[in-house]
């Protein structure tokens, strides 16, 4: 039993350095969590329903989650083959398109949560 909550332990461990890495080293994940910020103020200042803060921050998740999985196959692509190619690049565009999905449905969602509180 000790080890299992030690090798969950040592989970959690790396689940916080991953997002600490996100954090601080790429500029999307860095601009998102600003945006996170402003629409956190945005939504305490327009006191939304809980409904709306279950969806905007479903959403924050939903975009932050993808763009964690965009940065990671993008870090490994670059790790099996550091010059361009072709059958790289269409894994990485297609990876990209996913954090686009994210945003639009993002940008979609928030207009549908304020548009009723402006």
């Amino acid at each position: 039993m000790k080890t299992f909550l030690k090798k969950r332990l040592n989970s959690i461990s790396y689940v916080i350095k991953g997002m600490i890495i996100l954090m601080l080293t790429e500029d999307s994940v860095k601009v998102q969590s600003v945006i996170f910020l402003i629409f956190t103020i945005l939504g305490l200042s327009l006191d939304i329903s809980a409904d709306d803060w279950k969806w905007q921050l479903f959403c924050f998740a939903l975009l932050f989650t993808a763009e964690g999985l965009n940065t990671a196959i993008e870090k490994l692509c670059n790790f099996i083959h550091p010059t361009q190619h072709p059958k790289i690049g269409f894994i990485k565009d297609i990876s990209a398109g996913a954090v686009g999905f994210a945003t639009f449905f993002n940008i979609i969602i928030a207009i549908l949560i304020y548009e009723k509180y402006v």
